[in-house]
């Protein structure tokens, strides 16, 4: 009854849709495809699935080189257990495309700037043919064909590749149009082959959403507008209160690569205070809060003494979701835990011997440089004094319903130009940019992920991580001999201090990376006499460290989780799930004082003194019923604005916003900060002015809220799951659960741990996990959002890497799939 319900409600919703879109007819076309959509014998009527399906099937397939058996489990989890690793990898794009054909084929055209493509040049309130060219721009397709030749010259990865792709690729042949999942009847278009590119695009995507944020034209904007000083107290590099990854202290080697600051910079890089603001083209980022929690505890800590190994990805929350969980057996090797739809492997999970998983580094690894063409035609630019010749790309963009549109985009030593007079809203100073990514460069990330699978031991891990590149990443690492490890790896361009901060002159090459950081600078943390190591996006090294790492990164959740996890003796898993799911606010703990400090309270109204109250009272918890936090989030939100407003709007252009680290470390440390005066009065304003006037400004959105019924934290944030087209009858919204900014359990509204594991490496592995989704793609599907509730809760579900026969005895198995080249 309800898949009845919600097919029901699919169908009202999708009918608007297309009542509201229908493509008109174009080209050749006379009619438009609603009645295909709505076919009895091949629309969305199809996509309906029973409650009590089973999946079972006999697949013939000729790439195959011998037998492979899969069982689903109550949760629709496969498990694989294939006489080889080709025939694994094989089975895996199998039941990826089956499974979740249409996420990961949609997120592949996005990475590669085809959604005009399949969405048209505009629709929704989304201007898809702008978006496809900021990609087309970035070079995200460039850098997958560079890192395509370097994965292709593995035979190791080439092998993993090319069964998968085949894999896929059998499974879409033998499609029926009818059985297309819903969204492609929705867009009106279909399938196409699966190629070891699109599994190249679907990892330089992870790399556009871990290794891509940057903000070098607001601080360019910003270094125009302030002085240094004031430039240093708004953006500092590092954090008072900073817990890093290596802990504080650490002595460092001598340098041996010395980068050196070009000898013009003083005069063309650091011009402060110069009212030479530039304006910025379209110039989408991803979210700044990608990031995530990891920590290991070592037997020492633990009730049993053996390590138990931890963490959750937060990441924008989608369905159908980012992960696919799986099991995956081979003669010698058992795999257990999530991959990405559209590549092969275990990428978080742990195997008979070992644990794994990863956060993101944060670090800064795209910059800006201005280019000097000697003409329009951008044959030749500057550079060392000489012109230098221009190569080209010209990049196709196919637009449903119209005419292709083509990017002739220059290439330089640097990367390509995506700023120039031929992109559109271009830079109204009339200059050009071009992009240095880290992620252009050759890279061969599934090699990571293969050898990580198969790890054994410490050695393993340190072999397996030894040759990843972009996204940088804190690897964490557990093993059943007792072994803790972290190391944030990546390649790190060696930087002088604030280098690519701020656009620099692409004329001249001592602004170049002048290297990559050696290996034994990417320290690596290994069992460590305090019993655990921990990540949680915070700089991995205090300011001693020999090569600037710039950035803001938060260090809230790398605080409490080291505070909590140095606490804690005889530690159980369900201690540690109760750690991922805490909802104490750190950063609150650390503001309550100096805001109650400077807060006059007889300068509140009565109303706003009730409010107050509520505050005072607050137990610095971000559990859903609690008004506390929600007063303490508006207020944050409203000191931020009064603090810094005032000096962000003496330009026009974007500016990057101090983060709420510096406003409360500069509170916390100087009661005459400077920028607590508001510039546009004649009287000097004080923090308690600053403060009170927050407190009471954000008593109107909290007074709202109060009226709404909209106070509690939990009815305030109002965490939701999006399908990818943002459609809410195939979205979960409105989910009662707490956490937020700054928090371990760090949901937002619509992002926040997507995938919580707990490994215990006893003698007999014991895992648990869950994601905010369901294996399957089809929203007419009961597996669709399977785990949402049990995510929202809190609640955890065994992972059990189990033998064939055992399995086979299993009740409440969802089916059985046999496959075979004959």
């Amino acid at each position: 009854m309800r898949v009845v319900y919600f097919i029901l409600s699919l169908a009202l919703t999708v009918g608007l849709i297309i009542v509201l879109n229908v493509p008109l007819p174009a080209g050749k076309t006379k009619t438009p495809r609603m009645g295909y959509f709505l076919s009895p014998q091949k629309g969305f009527w199809q996509n309906a699935e029973a409650a009590d399906k089973e999946f079972n099937a006999a697949i013939h397939a000729s790439g195959l080189k011998g037998k492979v058996s899969v069982y689903f489990d109550e949760r629709l989890v496969p498990h694989i257990y294939a006489e080889n690793d080709h025939d694994a990898n094989f089975v895996q794009g199998y039941l990826h495309a089956r499974f979740r054909l249409w996420q990961m084929d949609f997120q592949t055209y996005a990475a590669a700037g085809r959604l005009s493509e399949i969405m048209g040049a505009q629709g929704s309130g989304s201007d898809f043919l702008k978006i496809d060219k900021f990609f087309r721009r970035l070079g995200m397709v460039y850098a997958a064909e560079n890192s395509l030749k370097q994965m292709e010259s593995d035979p190791e990865s080439k092998a993993a590749a090319d069964a998968y792709t085949a894999g896929v690729n059998a499974y879409i042949s033998a499609l029926d149009e009818k059985d297309y999942p819903l969204e492609y009847k929705m867009l009106d278009y279909k399938p196409e082959q699966w190629t070891n590119l699109k599994t190249a695009l679907l990892l330089k995507y992870m790399s556009y959403d871990l290794a891509a944020y940057e903000q070098d034209f607001e601080m360019t904007n910003a270094r125009s507008i302030f002085t240094a000083k004031q430039f240093e107290k708004l953006y500092p590099y590092g954090q008072d209160s900073l817990d890093p990854i290596v802990p504080k202290g650490t002595v460092f080697a001598k340098a041996g690569l010395v980068v050196k600051k070009p000898l013009n910079a003083d005069s063309v890089y650091f011009t402060f205070n110069a009212d030479t603001t530039k304006s910025q083209a379209y110039n989408p980022k991803p979210d700044p809060a990608n990031g995530s929690n990891n920590w290991a505890v070592s037997g020492i800590k633990t009730a049993s003494g053996k390590p138990i190994l931890c963490n959750d990805p937060h990441l924008g929350l989608n369905l159908p979701s980012l992960w696919y969980e799986v099991q995956i057996s081979t003669p010698g090797n058992n795999v257990y835990g999530v991959g990405l739809p559209g590549a092969p492997n275990v990428i978080i999970g742990f195997n008979d011997n070992v644990a794994f998983g990863f956060t993101n580094s944060g670090r800064d690894v795209r910059d800006y440089y201005e280019i000097t063409f000697k003409d329009s035609t951008m044959q030749q630019y500057l550079y060392n004094g000489e012109w230098q010749n221009t190569t080209f790309r010209d990049e196709v963009i196919k637009v449903k319903g119209a005419v292709a549109d083509t990017e002739h985009i220059a290439m330089t030593v640097w990367g390509p130009v995506m700023y120039d007079k031929n992109y559109p809203n271009i830079l109204k100073d009339g200059k050009a940019y071009a992009c240095r990514w880290k992620a252009h460069d050759p890279s061969d990330e599934l090699k990571t992920f293969g050898k990580l699978d198969k790890a054994k031991g410490y050695d393993d891990y340190v072999d397996a991580i030894s040759t990843f590149s972009c996204p940088a990443q804190n690897m964490i690492f557990a093993s059943k001999s007792g072994d803790i490890a972290i190391r944030q790896q990546g390649s790190f361009p060696a930087k002088w201090r604030r280098q690519g901060d701020f656009l620099m002159p692409g004329n001249d090459s001592s602004y170049r990376w002048q290297g990559i950081i050696g290996d034994s600078f990417n320290i690596t943390l290994h069992n460590p006499t305090y019993g655990f190591v921990s990540s949680a996006n915070q700089y991995p090294y205090d300011t001693t460290y020999p090569y600037y790492i710039g950035g803001s990164n938060p260090p809230y959740r790398g605080i409490i989780i080291n505070r909590n996890l140095t606490q804690m003796e005889n530690i159980t898993p369900e201690d540690m799930q109760r750690l991922q799911t805490n909802n104490y606010n750190i950063f609150a703990e650390m503001a309550k004082p100096v805001l109650l400090k400077y807060t006059d309270e007889t300068a509140l109204t009565d109303t706003e003194r009730t409010l107050f109250e509520t505050y005072k009272s607050w137990n610095l918890r971000n559990d859903i019923d609690e008004k506390g936090a929600t007063i303490f989030a508006v207020w944050v939100d409203s000191i931020m604005a009064e603090m810094y407003d005032d000096e962000l709007s003496q330009s026009p252009l974007p500016m990057p916003q101090p983060v709420q680290s510096t406003m409360l470390e500069s509170i916390l440390k100087d009661s005459s900060y400077v920028f607590a005066d508001n510039i546009n009065t004649p009287q000097k304003e004080t923090i308690k002015d600053i403060v009170t006037a927050a407190f009471k400004k954000a008593t109107t959105e909290l007074n709202i809220a109060e009226k709404t019924g909209k106070l509690a934290w939990g009815k305030f944030k109002d965490s939701g799951i999006r399908h990818l087209l943002r459609i809410p009858a195939f979205s979960r919204l409105h989910l009662p659960i707490g956490g937020g900014n700054h928090i371990i359990n760090a949901t937002k509204q619509f992002h926040g741990p997507s995938w919580r594991m707990v490994v215990h490496l006893n003698d007999k592995t014991e895992a648990y996990g869950v994601y905010p989704g369901g294996q399957s793609g089809n929203p007419g599907s009961k597996y669709y959002d399977t785990f949402v509730d049990y995510w929202a809760s809190g609640k955890y579900y065994m992972l059990s890497i189990i033998s064939e026969a055992e399995i086979s005895k299993q009740k409440g198995l969802k089916g059985k799939m046999t496959f075979s080249n004959s």
